[in-house]
């Protein structure tokens, strides 16, 4: 069966939405199982933000695969692996809102405000919650497709804060950080150059098209 045929299926989403679901089950299963090492909250908190970070890089990954491939209905998964991104995002926020600070609001502001590596991470996971609220069709209607567009590019600033966020947060081995932040770099290079090209193909059209009325 093509591939294309598979991405159209009504039931892809399916599987592709319980795949999403195998990191929580799997870090809930060893929470069950006391198998969270010395410091589990450090140890959630970790996974929680490997994932955010991972599911936002995916999502940013549709646009490009899309085109390079050709597979067009890869665009019907961006949404959820988006989302996705932002529900791990939760979590690592919850972890340490709730697990870490125990709702010490005075200790979380003054950790948002003095602390480098949280202010990012901080910034990251606002900057995610509009995305989040407004990932429907109703809200694409009313807001209009070009606003919405733009509201949604926040995810660029976003994955960047989050980059940094892990950057500044493991201080020594940057090995994964840079790694991550590589790839954001050229997902990000992508877009851009894609864009310069489509911009100068629309000067030529209009070049071409004012030489034939002449």
């Amino acid at each position: 069966m093509p591939l294309n045929r598979i991405l159209s299926s009504r039931w892809v989403k399916v599987p592709v939405f319980a795949l999403c679901l195998v990191p929580a089950l799997l870090l809930g299963w060893r929470a069950l199982n006391g198998d969270l090492g010395a410091n589990p909250i450090e140890f959630i908190t970790h996974r929680t933000g490997d994932w955010t970070i991972r599911f936002l890089c995916i999502t940013l990954s549709i646009t490009p695969l899309r085109k390079l491939l050709r597979l067009p209905d890869l665009i019907r998964f961006r949404r959820t692996l988006g989302l996705f991104g932002f529900f791990y995002a939760s979590l690592h926020f919850l972890t340490w809102f709730v697990l870490d600070k125990f709702f010490d609001w005075n200790e979380i502001l003054k950790d948002v405000v003095k602390r480098p590596f949280i202010t990012a991470g901080f910034t990251a996971f606002v900057l995610l919650i509009p995305l989040a609220v407004t990932s429907t069709i109703g809200w694409i209607r009313r807001l209009g497709g070009k606003r919405w567009q733009m509201l949604h590019r926040l995810i660029y600033v976003s994955t960047c804060a989050g980059v940094v966020h892990y950057y500044w947060l493991v201080k020594s081995d940057i090995r994964l950080p840079v790694f991550y932040g590589a790839i954001v770099a050229v997902l990000l290079a992508y877009r851009l150059v894609a864009r310069l090209m489509k911009s100068r193909m629309a000067t030529v059209r209009a070049t071409a098209s004012s030489l034939e009325r002449i």
